[in-house]
């Protein structure tokens, strides 16, 4: 694995001379896959000073679609990733991102459905928001909607009509009992359905795909057009606990675009949008906006949107931290190996493909541990790691299980506790 980690004030140094500094113990290479511009224009805001903090090269373009073979795993495309800050908006993107190399289709297997957890918050959010918004016998559009759980818990808990969009929607997966209520549309949303009406406009977990994050957020506000009283909800990964973490793993080809309050606000804003209320809600990893319509002016400014000085901070604690908190994991990781520890990951995900990819992880670490029956005996892009079930731990009997998102520990050791598995469990 090629791992890069660089601010924009050291990048006259001689790259052998930077890393020495670092102390970073993995292969390095200053080649990229891509040849990238001298400047970087901003996608939020225009801003043309945009300055890199952060490379990681030949990762996995994609990192949740189900890779049936370990040849297939090991040889799906790479790309590059290039985080770069926007000092006068505060929007993080991943300059060298391509979005010609994204597969979206019904192998994209991203849903969290199956963790009693995630549907435990799923189902608080959208019993909030129904009754937030009055959200009872409306029409509901879902931009990015998955396999239709979360539309379906709107349409289900408010007697709601839903319209989803998504390409790797599948029909069979869909549970709910409203049905007749809800239409979902294989293919991505786009002007071509801006006739479609709603008097709520959802969308979770989607902009952090997109990389000209204006031109799509100006796109909404054109199809709400003058119908002033549609509120718009987006849900997207919040950056300023993935800085202040060092939380690498949580940095993958798939998410270009990274947001804080503040930048979110301001995109919204710039956008046609007056910003009613930010929030963040499971452990602060999930970054909630409530919109509508409006000349982006109103109404007055809310006090989390002012943290563009303690975002800077926080990019600066990344860059310079982040190549000690590799190597700490990889060390970890060597030593528990010739101490005969056996450790397995748990999560399928994105998060787990970023942290065997960025640690460069083979025969370390054997087995991926995932809920989700889809993903089972497929591979892990980028590693070729085998994704297991759980009931696997009983004949394996690992020493170690490293969670790749904290939130899952308790539900994590209650099911190790149930099959007598006896071993450490160690968040991220």
């Amino acid at each position: 694995m090629l791992c890069i980690v660089v601010l924009e004030k050291e990048r006259t140094e001689t790259s052998g001379n930077y890393f020495e500094k670092l102390n970073i113990k993995l292969n390095v290479s200053v080649k990229r896959s891509v040849k990238m511009p001298e400047t970087y224009t901003c996608r939020s805001c225009s801003a043309t000073k945009m300055s890199v903090f952060y490379e990681v090269q030949n990762v996995p373009v994609h990192s949740v679609l189900l890779m049936r073979s370990r040849e297939a795993a090991v040889n799906y495309p790479k790309g590059d990733i290039v985080l770069a800050f926007c000092p006068t908006c505060g929007f993080i993107s991943n300059a060298a991102f391509d979005p010609v190399v994204h597969e979206y289709s019904s192998d994209y297997e991203e849903t969290q459905g199956f963790s009693p957890t995630f549907n435990s918050f799923h189902r608080r959010l959208a019993t909030d928001l129904i009754n937030r918004y009055d959200l009872h016998k409306k029409n509901i559009i879902e931009i990015g909607c998955g396999k239709g759980e979360f539309l379906a818990l709107l349409c289900n808990l408010g007697d709601n009509r839903g319209l989803g969009f998504d390409p790797a929607y599948v029909s069979e997966r869909n549970p709910s009992t409203a049905d007749n209520r809800i239409t979902f549309i294989q293919d991505f949303y786009s002007e071509e359905y801006a006739h479609h009406r709603g008097n709520f406009i959802c969308c979770k977990m989607t902009l952090e795909h997109i990389q000209d994050t204006a031109d799509f957020v100006s796109m909404v506000r054109r199809s709400i057009g003058d119908r002033l009283n549609t509120t718009v909800f987006f849900q997207v990964p919040e950056i300023m606990r993935i800085l202040g973490e060092t939380a690498f793993w949580d940095i993958y080809y798939e998410h270009c675009s990274y947001f804080s309050r503040g930048s979110l606000a301001r995109l919204f804003r710039k956008c046609g949008f007056d910003v009613h209320d930010l929030w963040t809600d499971y452990d602060d990893q999930y970054l909630m906006i409530e919109a509508r319509p409006g000349d982006g002016s109103g109404p007055t400014l809310l006090e989390q949107e002012k943290d563009l000085e303690v975002l800077k901070q926080n990019v600066e604690h990344f860059s310079g931290s982040v190549a000690n908190k590799i190597n700490q994991w990889r060390d970890y990781v060597e030593a528990s190996k010739k101490d005969g520890k056996r450790i397995v990951l748990w999560g399928g995900g994105s998060k787990g493909v970023a942290f065997l990819t960025t640690l460069g992880i083979r025969d370390e670490i054997e087995f991926v541990v995932d809920i989700n029956p889809y993903k089972h005996h497929t591979y892990m892009a980028g590693t070729g790691h085998e994704i297991v079930p759980l009931e696997f731990l009983q004949e394996y009997r690992p020493d170690v299980v490293i969670v790749m998102n904290p939130i899952y520990c308790e539900e994590i050791q209650q099911s190790l506790n149930k099959m007598g598995v006896a071993a450490e469990v160690m968040p991220v």
